[in-house]
């Protein structure tokens, strides 16, 4: 197991302004956010008293994709937009079918780096590290994603809940079309996002706080999400949302079934 972190330091922790990765930690019910975040997260939830059961449901969707694709053979991860680490983790996930399976994570925000610890943590038969980087440094990650990982072999490419913060003009399509591209056949993408298509009015007041806390949001449509694919095959069921990717692989999140997930999930293979 690699016990190395690459690409950086964990100074720079800023506590003046809400993080998604730190307010994603706080709906989980975490302790590794601030106040700040806890603050944006509380006029969130007077928006949308359920978004703690769908980041939950988010997060479970993460751990059923994990499971599905090492039942398939994929034995490589590379996890780009991590966040702070929620046991199980993508790592524990995945071992757990086989041991051998390496992963790499990557994050930006310096509170992730400081907690990398917790995700090196893994089985002697695998490999596990962490890189410092912004999603869109898709180079760096790749290159540091490359010292884990065999890239001439296929790969599991998993971005969970992070596109919907970064917007069209900043690249959001650009860099998922690098990272794919440079990935062999036979390799998976895995990505769930926020939409306005359930509930137009919540999200443009999601997207106005996010706005006036200096926070992108591009909450996409449907085809918008889709298009993220474009030339994969999209694996059973398709576009849905989070709670109906292949329940049968995980309990369900109670709550859960009182609510319309605001959000699409789906898995593809680049054939």
């Amino acid at each position: 197991m690699s016990g190395q972190v690459a690409g950086g330091d964990a100074a720079g922790i800023d506590t003046t302004r809400p993080h998604p990765a730190r307010m994603y930690d706080w709906f989980l019910g975490g302790k590794d956010n601030y106040p700040v975040d806890e603050a944006m997260g509380r006029r969130l939830l007077a928006v949308e008293p359920k978004v703690p059961v769908m980041a939950k449901v988010n997060r479970a969707f993460m751990q059923r994709s994990a499971r599905w694709l090492a039942q398939q053979g994929v034995r490589q991860f590379l996890d780009v937009g991590t966040g702070i680490p929620t046991e199980p983790n993508l790592h524990q996930i995945v071992q757990g079918v086989a041991p051998q399976c390496r992963v790499v994570y990557c994050d930006n925000d310096p509170i992730v780096l400081a907690h990398a610890e917790a995700l090196l943590r893994g089985t002697p038969e695998g490999a596990i590290d962490y890189v410092q980087a912004d999603a869109r440094r898709t180079d760096l990650i790749l290159e540091r994603a490359g010292e884990i990982l065999d890239l001439d072999r296929p790969v599991a490419l998993s971005l969970i809940a992070l596109l919907h913060f970064v917007k069209d003009e900043d690249g959001a399509y650009e860099l998922v079309e690098r990272l794919v591209g440079a990935l062999a056949p036979g390799s998976h993408l895995v990505i769930s996002h926020a939409t306005a298509d359930a509930d137009p009015e919540a999200a443009a007041q999601a997207d106005e706080m996010y706005r006036n806390s200096a926070m992108n949001l591009a909450l996409r449509s449907r085809a918008e999400f889709t298009r993220f694919f474009d030339g994969l095959e999209l694996v059973e069921p398709g576009v849905v949302t989070p709670e109906l990717w292949h329940p049968e692989l995980g309990e369900p999140v109670p709550g859960q079934e009182d609510i319309v997930v605001p959000g699409y999930a789906a898995v593809a293979r680049k054939v």
